[in-house]
Formats: C-alpha cells, sequence, structure tokens
C-alpha cells in the first residue's frame, strides 16, 4: 500500500497502521509491555481484540483481521483500568493509629459512671434521699478508682500520671483532664470514704466525725467537677487524627455525657429503693435519649467515617449499645416506678448500653485509622471545594474588572 494509503488510514482490516508492527505482533519487545494496569498487551490488534471482546468499534461482521469475530449482544467491554484501591508507602496506614489498648475504653466508660453518679449523689443528699446518695456516692468512688487504674495500666507507671501535673497547658485535653481528674478525686474520695464508714460496725473517733463533717463539701465539690470528668475524655479522642474521632468533634462529647448520665442513673435504679429513685429514673431516662438523639446527629454530620460505626465489631457494639439503651429507658419510664426487678433490669440493661457505646467508640475509631480510605478522600473532598472556592472567586473577580 501507498504512504497516502497509510495516511488515509485506509489500510486493510487487520494491518496495523505502524510499519514497525508487523502481523505477528511489536518487533519490539519493549511495544509488548502492558500500557495499563491489568490489560493484555500494551500495542498489538491481538490484545486490543481480547480487551474489546470481538475486534473493537465495527468489528461486528467484519472477517479477515485480528479479533474479527462477531461480538455476543448485551457483553459490555471489560474495564481497560482496575478499580481505585486506597493503599498506602508499604502497606502503612495514612494515620498512625493511638496505641491504646482495652484498659483506655475501660477509663470511659468508668470515668462517665463517676461523673454521673457525684452528680446524682449531690442531689440525693440536698434532697434527702440517704439511701440514693450512699449509692451514688460509693458507686462514684469506685469507678473513678477503676477509672485511674485503667488509665495508669495503660500508661505503664503511675509516676508518668504525676508528671503531668508539672504544667498546665489549656490548649492539650491530656493536660487539662489530669488537672480535672485531680480537682475532682478527693472530693469524690472523701465523700464515698465516709459512707463507707457509716456502714462499718465500729466508729473511728475523730476520724469518722471529721468524714461525716466533710462529707457534704466534698460530695457538692465533686459534683462541680462531675460534667467535666463525664465530657473531657470526648475531647481528649477528639482532639487527634484519628478520623472517626475527629469528625465527630462537635457531638461526640454530649454522647459520652448523655451515656454517662444514663449508665449513672441505670446504676441508681439498680441499688437504690424504689421510694428513692425517682431521680436516678429521670436521670437515665433524660441521658439515654439525648445520647440517642445526639448519636443520629453525629454519624449523620461525620460524611465518610461514619461508615466505621456501622461495620465490623464497632458496628455491633453501637448496634447493641442503642437497643440496650433504648429498652432501658423505655423500661425505666414505663416500669421503673413500680416494679423493681424492672426497675433492675433496666438499670443493667443502661449499664450495658453505655459500655458498648464507648467500647464500640473506640473500635470505630481504631479501624478508620488503618483504612486510609477516611484519610485520603475526605482530604481531597476539601481540595477540591477550596478549588472550587478560588476558581468562583477567580471569575467573580476577572467579571468584576470587565464591567
Amino acid at each position: 500500500m501507498s504512504q497516502e494509503g497509510y495516511d488515509r488510514g485506509q489500510q486493510p482490516v487487520g494491518q496495523a497502521a505502524n510499519p514497525d508492527i508487523n502481523a505477528d505482533g511489536p518487533k519490539n519487545p519493549v511495544d509488548g509491555l502492558n500500557a495499563v494496569p491489568g490489560s493484555a498487551g500494551g500495542g498489538s490488534a491481538a490484545a486490543a481484540a481480547q480487551r474489546t471482546a470481538g475486534g473493537g468499534r465495527g468489528g461486528e461482521g467484519r472477517s479477515g483481521g485480528r479479533g474479527g469475530g462477531r461480538r455476543k449482544k448485551g457483553r459490555a467491554e471489560e474495564m481497560m483500568v482496575p478499580d481505585a484501591t486506597f493503599t498506602s508507602y508499604y502497606g502503612r496506614p495514612v494515620v498512625k493509629a493511638a496505641p491504646w489498648e482495652a484498659a483506655i475504653p475501660l477509663y470511659l466508660f468508668m470515668g462517665g459512671i463517676a461523673g454521673g453518679s457525684s452528680l446524682l449523689g449531690a442531689g440525693a443528699d440536698l434532697s434527702a434521699r440517704p439511701t440514693l446518695r450512699r449509692a451514688a456516692r460509693i458507686s462514684a468512688t469506685g469507678a473513678i478508682t477503676v477509672s485511674l487504674v485503667a488509665l495508669v495500666a495503660d500508661l505503664g507507671r503511675p509516676e508518668r500520671f504525676v508528671n503531668m501535673l508539672r504544667v498546665f497547658k489549656p490548649t492539650s485535653p491530656m493536660s487539662v483532664g489530669t488537672w480535672i481528674l485531680t480537682a475532682y478525686g478527693p472530693g469524690n474520695v472523701v465523700a464515698g470514704a465516709a459512707e463507707i464508714a457509716k456502714l462499718l460496725p465500729v466508729r473511728f473517733g475523730v476520724l469518722s466525725t471529721l468524714l461525716d463533717w466533710a462529707a457534704r463539701p466534698a460530695g457538692l465539690t465533686a459534683a462541680v467537677f462531675a460534667p467535666a470528668v463525664a465530657s473531657y475524655t470526648a475531647v481528649l479522642l477528639t482532639d487527634t487524627s484519628t478520623p472517626a474521632w475527629h469528625d465527630a468533634h462537635r457531638e461526640l462529647p454530649f454522647v459520652f455525657v448523655g451515656s454517662a448520665a444514663a449508665a449513672s442513673g441505670g446504676l441508681g435504679m439498680l441499688l437504690a429503693p424504689l421510694s428513692e429513685a425517682g431521680p436516678a429514673r429521670r436521670l437515665a431516662v433524660a441521658g439515654a435519649i439525648a445520647e440517642l438523639a445526639v448519636e443520629h446527629r453525629m454519624e449523620r454530620s461525620m460524611g465518610l467515617s461514619a461508615e466505621a460505626l456501622h461495620h465490623g465489631k464497632p458496628g455491633k457494639l453501637i448496634r447493641a449499645s442503642k437497643i440496650l439503651t433504648a429498652t432501658g429507658a423505655t423500661g425505666a419510664l414505663l416500669l421503673g416506678g413500680r416494679s423493681r426487678i424492672a426497675a433492675a433490669l433496666s438499670g443493667v440493661a443502661l449499664l450495658a448500653g453505655s459500655a458498648c457505646t464507648r467500647f464500640g467508640v473506640f473500635e470505630a475509631g481504631i479501624e478508620s485509622a488503618h483504612d486510609p480510605r477516611y484519610t485520603v478522600v475526605p482530604q481531597r473532598e476539601r481540595l477540591d471545594r477550596r478549588r472550587a472556592a478560588e476558581a468562583a472567586a477567580a471569575s467573580e473577580g476577572a467579571e468584576q474588572e470587565t464591567r
């Protein structure tokens, strides 16, 4: 065929337009490399026929060329490029996961119970409900003790907690939280010790008298710091770069406060008689409603990272928390004031639901840190929005200049 025929694209069917390629494939071995990942050969007509399943466009009913067979009706072309996968260098996560273990969600859960129980104990003290007051104060003391033990276990050495008291850094949730616990702990312990001393068969003279005198001021002091104890752990989580925690920074503190109220109210229902458990029931129902409502809003505002709350182990824990919390709140509202057994079962359900909330949120954060998609996709979306805003601003400026 003449050069003019090649220029006009009128070469015979199946013959390569490039004179460097013959009918048997490329002369140069390098030409046979894959041009697209997952494709079967970069430049040969045979590879193109395989990728298009029948010779490409216009190959239907055509013969004499490679891959010129008739293409089946309804058969779509094979994908030229495989689906995008999100990976990172050497398979490592984009964001380093928090080096926390199971002791930390236990610390979060017990801290919430301590804060809510201190508030409940102060209210019971001021409203003359001695059994509820005793149960709440002792529960708060036991819960904060377990919480601190879990925190120290994660830190590795007790002196690390003391070392954090050397400075006060308002921009650090860890530093602020350390000082909150330091301010909250003494009043909580004194109020709880006073209640425990009253249960003992013997008195300790002046020490017992001092405890009786200091119980109310100590309990009220602990109640002042109780909301911060219940909520600061959420700020501690959201201040990290972990996607599922950071994206929930607006709502997670309110979720934790609602969860703490539901758990402490449920514990009060479990330990106090029906005649004194009215404040505990009201606190539990209000906390459960707040937790469920704000958690729903949180999942809608988180964006892509909310998927971590719906799949795998975190998804099971979050679903269990919603069911248990809703069941416990319903039982407390309808039957908690009538049946001691119903009140106890509702209290157990609320405690279990609060625990599932804390553990579920913790596990979701760890899962989101391991998947680079939760970091890369939101970053690209923010970049696209910023570029679009800059382009719109530039276009508007240019339009104003032309006027």
